[in-house]
């Protein structure tokens, strides 16, 4: 009997193992600019990207590039990505409401630091949060997920890169440089542990396709192009064509269509982690590395005799609603850590509707908010 291949276990830095779930994932196309603190994502894609067999990496003089690059990189085929934080991330966003518009498979990971403005380069926060579903213009539908340790990171970029391409959206992943700059020994799946999507690609003559043709997913196939294949691109409203189009019934199948092909699908899409919420009287809500303080809390709060538990989301948007609505069905209070002033605190107080009292720790001083502030809040009930 073969004996299964031991896993490789390495000691990295949360941006480094973002860097091995991409190569995970088949990413080939890199385009960048470097900032603090998404800085070694970069550094590291420069260094391993060209020694795969077809990989590719380039330097862009700013961010504004680096999103039109993947944008591109994507059409052509590949799997692409970039990485920045919070300035970068703003820049960004004229082409990422294009990617949007376009239907473009690519991943952004944001490491979160301080702001507004320049702000604080080298601490962490959770700034992000709401910029990163709604910083670009328009009704468009996006997927947004976290981080909260290392072996997370290269998990979720895993999962970035598949729902990108399953759903043929942009997929935003969020660190805070906590996250991104903590060292753990972590585990280097093997290849047949993770499942890997690539985005399907018309099996039709090329006089018959429709690059945004109605399907029972809401998603066409997207052939590289260059393939033989005609694909109009506009970042204007189009039929399913690809050419633009003002008329009221076509601009409302792309918008419906576009954001149907996310709805349907919400139980593969939201995820979240739980501990110990079935029987909790207080249920803590975190994401990102202030879950980890989270978790170290409600020990200490079950161990002093109070029903605590943690709801850990993983994607922030679209808003794992049910997985709150399972959390409020027996708690009292809820608790939202978050390093900014109550970006997803304003998510969960939505859902909960006056169901539950909604108590926010909020930190924006660049420090991480710590077990002993989330255990202080739990024990005054």
């Amino acid at each position: 009997m073969a004996r299964r291949k031991k896993h490789k276990e390495i000691f990295a830095l949360g941006n480094e193992a973002v860097v091995e779930g991409a190569l995970i994932a088949g990413c080939s196309f890199y385009g960048g600019y470097p900032i603090t603190p998404s800085s070694e994502i970069m550094e590291i894609m420069a260094q391993r990207l060209p020694m795969t067999e077809d990989g590719v990496f380039i330097q862009l003089e700013d961010e504004i590039a680096s999103m039109g690059a993947i944008v591109g990189g994507s059409m052509a085929g590949r799997k692409a990505m970039t990485a920045t934080s919070g300035p970068g991330f703003s820049l960004m966003q004229e082409n990422l409401g294009y990617a949007c518009m376009t239907e473009t498979p690519l991943v952004v990971v944001n490491v979160m630091r301080g702001g507004p403005s320049t702000g604080l380069p080298t601490s962490p926060a959770q700034s992000d949060v709401q910029q990163a579903r709604w910083g670009t213009h328009g009704d468009h539908p996006i997927i947004v997920l976290s981080a909260s340790d290392v072996q997370e990171c290269l998990e979720m970029t895993i999962t970035a890169f598949n729902m990108a391409e399953k759903y043929r959206t942009p997929v935003v992943l969020l660190l805070d440089e906590i996250t991104a700059h903590t060292r753990e020994k972590i585990r280097i799946p093997q290849p047949d542990e993770y499942e890997v999507v690539s985005r399907i690609v018309p099996s039709i003559p090329p006089e018959w396709y429709k690059p945004y043709e109605e399907t029972v997913r809401g998603v066409a196939p997207m052939p590289p192009i260059g393939s033989g294949y005609r694909f109009h691109v506009t970042g204007l409203t189009h039929d399913e064509n690809g050419f633009p189009t003002s008329r009221p019934d076509e601009v409302v199948d792309l918008m419906e269509r576009m954001h149907r092909k996310i709805d349907q699908f919400f139980y593969d899409i939201q995820m979240h982690d739980e501990l110990m919420v079935d029987d909790a009287d207080v249920v803590v809500i975190a994401y990102g590395c202030v879950a980890r303080s989270a978790e170290y809390a409600i020990e200490q709060a079950r161990a002093s005799g109070v029903k605590a538990g943690l709801l850990k989301l993983k994607t922030l948007f679209p808003y794992p609603r049910r997985a709150t609505e399972k959390a409020l069905a027996n708690a009292r209070s809820i608790i939202v850590p978050e390093m900014n002033m109550g970006q997803m605190s304003r998510e969960v107080k939505r859902v909960n509707s006056g169901r539950a009292s909604v108590r926010t720790i909020n930190r924006v001083d660049g420090q991480i908010i710590t077990p002993s502030e989330i255990l202080k809040v739990i024990m005054q009930g």
